[in-house]
């Protein structure tokens, strides 16, 4: 009695929309197990990373509207039109005119919403803001994105980011020299353009809640921008995102927003060590060459 119960197909079919639908119930009632799974890493960060992240969500669910309206329609005719024994013959359907007219001219209309959010996004995307009043400056303007205006006021932290097999460098302006490797630390309030190069093969620099990702190219320098506002201080974690060689999975990137006033410090310190590692290289230089003359 069971085995017909279970063997009819009435059954069958609600065996198999509860399976397909437990890993949906499954994942809507964890959101938090999905929170930027599926789309960029948003909270906090810069503001030009917010608005990628709100830019993809509006296409996403545009598209996940219409996957399941197509979807649904297909699961529907599939059902309400199976083959039936003893049943009449299928219609042959040739056209239909107002359902062709009508999904056409709703393609467009999608395109064009999603055409003016867009540009609507754009701006904040890729113009940079201006530092805030307390947040540090260079003394000359930059370029934040190519072909972009510099930021308002004409000022901000430029920065050279070059990627090499397999780690990050990173050049900050002024003298005496000041660089670091793997971690970049800035001070909040302040726009931070960056000019992306490499020395080596192709890299791809990019910290998922700052903004986009920006190849690192030999021979060629991208730009691009961030600004972490007060407040918002931490570490913002990233990877290259262009497969680079056999260390490629290894090749992380760390940015470090700081207060104004603990950058200025690092900055001493980083400065100061920097300046003690070239001395006491020197000093080993000069020991060898005056044992060399004496052998």
């Amino acid at each position: 009695m069971m085995r017909r119960a279970l063997a009819s197909p009435r059954t069958r079919r609600l065996l198999v929309v509860a399976l397909c639908g437990a890993p949906v119930a499954l994942l809507a009632f964890a959101p938090g197990a999905l929170a930027d799974a599926l789309t960029p890493e948003s909270g906090g960060g810069s503001e030009n990373a917010e608005a990628i992240d709100t830019l993809y969500k509006v296409a996403l669910y545009i598209a996940i509207v219409i996957f399941l309206m197509v979807e649904g329609t297909l699961l529907w005719s599939l059902v309400r039109f199976r083959f039936r024994r003893r049943g009449p013959d299928a219609a042959q359907i040739r056209g239909n005119t107002p359902l062709e007219l009508g999904w056409t001219i709703g393609a467009g209309l999608i395109l064009l919403v999603l055409t003016a959010v867009t540009f609507i996004y754009l701006a904040r995307i890729e113009n940079p803001p201006a530092s805030d009043p307390g947040g540090l400056q260079s003394q000359r303007g930059q370029l934040a994105a190519l072909g972009q205006p510099a930021p308002p006021g004409g000022r901000s932290l430029d920065i050279h980011v070059n990627g090499q097999q397999y780690i990050w460098r990173f050049d900050y302006p002024g003298k005496p020299q000041l660089f670091s490797y793997h971690e970049l630390v800035v001070p909040t309030g302040t726009t931070v353009t960056l000019k992306i190069t490499a020395s080596d093969v192709d890299h791809s620099w990019w910290i998922p809640k700052l903004g986009g990702k920006a190849d690192a190219v030999p021979g060629h320098v991208n730009e691009t921008w961030f600004k972490v506002e007060r407040g918002e201080e931490g570490v913002y974690g990233g990877q290259c995102a262009e497969l680079c060689g056999s260390g490629h999975a290894d090749m992380r990137a760390l940015v470090h927003a700081v207060t104004p006033a603990e950058f200025q410090a690092w900055s001493q310190r980083q400065r100061d060590d920097i300046k003690a590692a070239q001395e006491g290289l020197a000093r080993q230089r000069e020991q060898r060459e005056k044992a060399n003359e004496v052998d």
